[in-house]
């Protein structure tokens, strides 16, 4: 039987689908046995409820006035450290690489005792700040100091070789939902709050970035309206808002948008959609796109970054070039006015997000990774994943 481990997890704990996918893999960690550390800032908010496995270290910043600005990368390295110690953990899992990995590599040094460390890439953390000149050292120097590098997708690790000439071996663990939490939910009564029996609903949701390109998802959503009766919810909130909220009176359509801001219950919110759009120009994954696949909603959206990875084209979505509007708005058309194709797309979606996207399989490859870096000879048993 394999030793159940202790292991420090380290996320962005209030925002940003990283700190989700941390967050969701510490609880299910635990489920399996495993004593799991939190080391952040603020308890990460998708914890939960209390798991007798889970514990929680607060980071604090010291505030000694020679400082200009707050050290909390060497607060969060010190802390690191000394949890290690005394919780006499196996290893620490950071998932980022700035300033997480770095973090990790420094409390290493501090440690004596072999703790390990297994950094996780999510994105923006290579597609943006590895194109900093004046990081990419720091990052690569972080990557090539942890004991085990995974990524999200494919062309997360494609890039992230690219833009940093990493040679090291990255594992490839994709993102992943909880069946449990993601499936989809009778909301009968809820939909006819936003719209009326004959109309069909497109969802977008994101942090309203340039990157999302919102306003492709309101160009979508205008040619399509133009063409059957239609509600588009937006969900979240962004620097780019207020810029939709004015394209949105422009164009006339004030009537058939609404604004949801940020949501928590995701899986509530997604069910109420026919399509999900994500028209985004940069994705290294799409983890709103494998949320809705698993409540059966399928995805109109670019080919960007992993999203092909994820989203099978002609069958669980539709994937065109960045910025081509029109196809996306066709597309929408297609699955929105054929409801036996439609049905069609919904199954391969929850079949898809059940089988390829299962989190018992995921969180046993993540398992594998750790006792690898150990040095156990470990036989995990084999999983199935099931509805």
């Amino acid at each position: 039987m394999a030793r159940k481990l202790k292991i420090g997890i380290t996320c962005y704990p209030t925002l940003g689908g990283s700190g989700v996918v941390a967050t969701e893999l510490g609880k299910l960690l635990a489920e399996r046995g495993h004593e799991i550390h939190f080391i952040t800032h603020s308890i990460p908010f998708r914890l939960g409820q209390f798991n007798k496995n889970i514990f929680f270290h607060e980071v604090e910043v010291n505030d000694y006035y020679v400082f200009r600005y707050p050290p909390y990368d060497l607060a969060l390295a010190s802390k690191m450290a000394q949890v290690a110690k005394m919780q006499q953990l196996d290893l620490l899992h950071v998932h980022y690489a700035v300033p997480h990995a770095v973090c990790a590599y420094l409390a290493k040094q501090m440690n004596n005792d072999g703790l390990k460390t297994v950094t996780t890439l999510h994105g923006t953390d290579i597609t943006v700040l590895a194109q900093d000149e004046s990081l990419k050292d720091l990052i690569r120097l972080a990557i090539h100091q942890s004991d085990a590098v995974t990524a999200v997708s494919n062309d997360l690790i494609e890039e992230t070789r690219r833009l940093l000439d990493i040679t090291t071996p990255i594992d490839l663990t994709y993102n992943f939902v909880d069946k449990r939490v993601y499936y989809p939910r009778d909301i009968t009564s809820l939909r006819s709050d936003y719209a009326e029996p004959d109309e069909k609903i497109l969802m977008h949701i994101s942090n309203f970035r340039p990157v999302k390109r919102v306003g492709d998802v309101i160009d979508i959503f205008a040619k399509v309206s133009s063409q059957i009766k239609a509600k588009l919810l937006l969900v979240g909130e962004g620097p780019e808002l207020s810029r939709m909220q004015c394209k949105i009176r422009e164009l006339g359509l004030e009537e058939k948008v609404v604004f949801l801001g940020k949501q928590e219950d995701v899986a509530q919110v997604i069910s109420l959609a026919d399509v999900l759009l994500l028209p985004s120009e940069k994705e290294s994954f799409g983890l709103v796109a494998l949320e809705a696949m698993a409540c059966g909603v399928p995805t109109i959206g670019s080919n960007a970054g992993g999203i092909p990875e994820l989203v099978t084209n002609g069958e669980t979505g539709y994937l065109s070039d960045i910025g081509n509007v029109e196809e996306m708005a066709d597309n929408a058309l297609r699955l929105l006015t054929n409801q036996q194709l439609h049905e069609q797309f919904r199954q391969a979606c929850l079949f898809r997000a059940r089988n390829e996207f299962c989190n018992d399989s995921i969180t046993r490859q993540y398992e594998q990774i750790y006792y690898r870096v150990l040095g156990m000879e470990v036989e995990l048993p084999a999983m199935v994943c099931s509805d």
